[in-house]
Parts: structure tokens; sequence; C-alpha cells
């Protein structure tokens, strides 16, 4: 990570949040963030995610049931509070975006799992009916808003949303909306178990 940015690959986008320094290295505490899940496979796949602030910004937790936007603990509750963080958004966060969307979990794996999201491709289908569809219906419906690339009109506000769904405690429903710029920064790859390149995931 060090080298990766002294070289000049990667933005030096990583500040001490006490006294806003930057040291030019995007190591600290927190930073960069990994996560690893253990399995038996004889490969490695390797996935990265680099995330802006202004995309980050604009993300957004909902604790379902909300009474001022009728939203319910159901399938219909979480549809809107989705769409009411693409309202709040207004375009920010160098739109037209994409939406990473976790429904359950508690307040910090919900967070993780929807930005999990945007390690799937725009053009794949969810496997479980119901989340496709409202996955589609959401984007259809934010594109109608007029909101547009970066709030200013049109008739593309979204490029992508992705939804997957956790378990929950059962006096909690939280809906957490990650939003990701049209940019898209992302790579994965699969290695063989002596590191060599197998397959590029994008």
């Amino acid at each position: 990570m060090t080298f990766a940015t002294k070289k000049g690959y990667l933005r030096q986008n990583s500040v001490d949040s006490l006294t806003g320094k930057n040291d030019g290295t995007n190591v600290g505490p927190g930073s960069p963030t990994v996560h690893c899940h253990q399995h038996r496979s004889n490969e490695i796949k390797v996935s990265l995610i680099l995330k802006g602030g202004g995309c980050e910004n604009v993300g957004a937790q909902y604790s379902l049931p909300i009474e001022k936007l009728k939203a319910n603990r159901d399938l219909d509750g979480c549809r809107k509070v989705i769409l009411d963080a693409v309202l709040q958004a207004q375009g920010k966060g160098c739109g037209p975006g994409i939406l990473g969307v976790c429904i359950g979990g508690d307040r910090a794996t919900s967070y993780e799992f929807s930005k999990q999201q945007f390690l799937r491709t725009i053009e794949d289908r969810n496997p479980n009916p119901e989340l496709d569809a409202l996955e589609q219906d959401i984007l259809k419906t934010a594109n109608e808003l007029g909101i547009g690339p970066m709030g200013f009109g049109g008739k593309t506000t979204l490029l992508g949303v992705k939804i997957c769904a956790a378990n929950r405690l059962p006096a909690s429903f939280f809906v957490s909306i990650s939003y990701m710029c049209w940019a898209y920064r992302r790579q994965g790859v699969i290695l063989s178990n002596d590191a060599k390149i197998e397959k590029w995931l994008y």
C-alpha cells in the first residue's frame, strides 16, 4: 500500500482524523480495510475496491419502521428508504452512481455487506426473485426522479442497484445503502496456490 501510494498508483487519500494530517502512505488505524474469508480451495480470490469520500458521504442507514416515510418492516418499506436515500443524495457522490444495499444485519455488518455488493458485475441479476425485482424496480424508479448526473437533471441517476439480505436480530431491521460513483474503481483476480494470476474478474 505504502509503495503503491509513493509511486503514484494510489491517491494519498487517508488522513489522521484528529489532526487532519496526511502522511502520504494511506496507512493508519482502519486504513486500509481488509477482509479475509477462509476456504478449502487451492485458489485465492483477491478483490479490491477503491472508494472515494464523495460517494461515501451519501451512504445511509435506516432503522425500520420509519413513520414519516410510511416504511414498515417489509420489502415495500425497504424500497421506500432506498429511494429516499437516492433523493437525499441529489446526484452528489460523483453521480450517476451504483447502489449496494443490505437488508438486515447489525449496524456494522449491514454496511459491510452493502459494500460487498459492489463486487458484483453491473449486468448480473440477483438469484433471489424478490430481490431481483426490487433491484430492477429501484433502478427504473430512481431514473424517473429527474435527478440525473451530479443532480443537474436527466434520466440517468443510477447505473445499477445490487441488494442482498442478511439475518438480523428480531428487535432490529436495518437497511444500509452504500453508494459508488460512476467510475466504479475496482479490480479482482483469482490466484493459483503459487500466486500466479489464473483469471481476471473484471
